[in-house]
């Protein structure tokens, strides 16, 4: 029996033949990257939050150095004077004062360099045991709270340790004050400072409490300093 009836019903009655190729075979519809659309609007979020932080970033940063700027300009044009009398004080203006006062200046002035200083004494109504040794000056400080620091260590080397140093109340005029106290031939004294972008100045205060003498130096500085 000839076969040849079985081939030609399977040709016609039959499918037509899978053609097998070198492509992938897709199972669904679905793109498994997303939308074209989707991963567009999806890394534009992305990329406008990036940006957003880095532009809150930015004008922070631009705001610290807005209100540094300002604080420089304000402070860098600073006069000092040593009035003949200032906060219940009055100038001691003898030779022994004097010199004390200029040995004083020449050391700081030594450390720093300084556009002008000055060094003078005040004395106590009150008690010749109190009187005040104020000396510094005025020049353009870009960190001011890091010079007074350096004025604490440089009285330390030269009086002793410098105990309990503290940051006071600055007052009106800005800037930074720190208070501590030392040891000399009288007994324990207060040591004081301020310092901002147009000065810098250090006080002694034999027979005062650290409160006492920097109070005492925001009163002074009042009656010394003045900005253009």
């Amino acid at each position: 029996m000839s076969d040849a009836h079985l081939t030609e019903r399977s040709r016609d009655g039959g499918r037509e033949p899978v053609e097998l190729t070198e492509e992938p075979i897709q199972l669904s519809t679905r793109d498994s990257g997303g939308d074209p659309d989707e991963r567009s609007s999806g890394w534009s979020r992305r990329r406008k939050i990036g940006w957003t932080i880095a532009l809150v970033v930015g004008l922070a940063g631009a705001g610290v150095l807005g209100v540094g700027g300002w604080r420089v300009a304000q402070q860098k044009d600073t006069q000092l004077a040593s009035p003949d009398r200032v906060a219940g004080l009055t100038r001691d203006d003898s030779e022994r004062a004097k010199s004390t006062a200029d040995y004083l200046r020449s050391g700081l002035a030594a450390n720093i360099e300084l556009d002008r200083s000055f060094g003078t004494v005040y004395r106590d109504p009150a008690d010749d045991k109190r009187s005040v040794l104020i000396f510094g000056g005025t020049t353009l400080l870009w960190q001011p709270e890091r010079d007074l620091d350096s004025l604490f260590r440089l009285m330390s080397d030269e009086t002793g340790s410098v105990n309990g140093l503290r940051e006071l109340p600055a007052g009106d005029l800005g800037g930074v004050l720190k208070c501590g106290s030392t040891s000399g031939e009288g007994g324990d004294f207060a040591v004081c400072g301020w310092a901002d972008h147009g000065s810098v100045v250090m006080a002694m205060f034999p027979g005062r409490s650290v409160t006492d003498a920097g109070g005492l130096l925001r009163n002074l500085r009042h009656g010394m300093q003045t900005r253009d």
